[in-house]
């Protein structure tokens, strides 16, 4: 039997640790609600231009804390395929302001930065992150794991190959998807633990070197990662894996995507990172309430 847990010497654990000793619970699933300070992110009504239109960040921000959001995810470098390459100083500008901006209207928020760089999470968590959201895995910054460990805050572990730019060619494996994503989680679980880092989120990376087949396994599959005891984060808003199959566009996936987040539900998700929070809350409150729904 695969013995993760203890081998990473990670407890099951629930709940993030989270600055000024706030903690977030996820013994019952909550949403992530995406706020994207970019150009280029693939959906366009997730665009916000901080810099340009802060009344507009902090509505959009408002409006998904009083609709169900219990954390915020700010993000200046866009991930979607072949995404531009930005940076750290621009992706510092556009994502700063914000996070100040957030914090200091919405003082009880929980934070999330979406950054893959160790100089911007540290610049972040300073201006009032509470949690590192890592597309990379810490595969693009050697410094990440450390700053991590150092800056003692909840991390999110998510699988990809490659950069944004290079991913869709890195689909290959050989040895079996869920088969790579467990030791792949199992090894950086260790490195996360030598690092010092206490709390993680598994984020298995839904659309990041992964091919539209190989996403709609590991949804099927979802629960076999809860081998590990830590939550699971599933981001599947709106992504091609639900659009282009059926011909549509991102602005017509809403219901592909309350479709897939319920089945990453029952499959063990317990924080959704979407785009749309009232519709993620009413799905959450459904599958709750169904009597096969059970805790993991």
């Amino acid at each position: 039997m695969f013995q993760a847990a203890k081998d990473t010497c990670f407890s099951p654990r629930q709940t993030l640790r989270c600055p000024g000793g706030r903690v977030l619970d996820l013994g019952r699933p909550q949403i992530m609600g995406i706020l994207n300070l970019t150009p280029d992110s693939f959906f366009a009504d997730s665009r916000v231009r901080a810099a340009a239109d802060q009344a507009d960040l902090l509505r959009r921000a408002e409006g998904m804390l009083r609709a169900g959001a219990a954390v915020l995810d700010l993000g200046g470098y866009s991930s979607r395929p072949g995404a531009e390459h930005i940076s750290e100083d621009e992706e510092k500008r556009r994502l700063l302001p914000a996070v100040e901006a957030v914090r200091r209207e919405f003082p009880a928020a929980f934070l999330s930065v979406d950054t893959f760089r160790s100089g911007v999470a540290a610049a972040a968590v300073a201006a009032g992150a509470d949690i590192l959201n890592d597309i990379s895995g810490g595969e693009l910054d050697a410094d990440m794991f450390a700053t991590a460990g150092r800056l003692q805050v909840p991390y999110v572990l998510m699988h990809m190959r490659g950069t944004p730019q290079t991913m869709t060619t890195l689909t290959d494996y050989p040895d079996g998807l869920l088969l790579t994503l467990t030791r792949y989680f199992r090894d950086k679980l260790a490195a996360l633990r030598a690092a010092g880092v206490v709390d993680v989120v598994l984020d298995p990376g839904f659309g990041f070197a992964k091919d539209a087949g190989q996403n709609h396994e590991l949804l099927g599959r979802l629960r076999e990662l809860r081998v590990f005891g830590l939550p699971l984060l599933a981001g599947l808003s709106r992504k091609a894996m639900l659009y282009k199959p059926l011909g549509l566009t991102p602005e017509a996936a809403l219901p592909g995507t309350v479709a897939v987040n319920t089945l990453a539900l029952l499959n063990g998700a317990r924080l959704l990172r979407v785009h749309d929070v009232p519709e993620a809350v009413q799905t959450i409150r459904l599958v709750a309430n169904t009597p096969n729904f059970s805790a993991p």
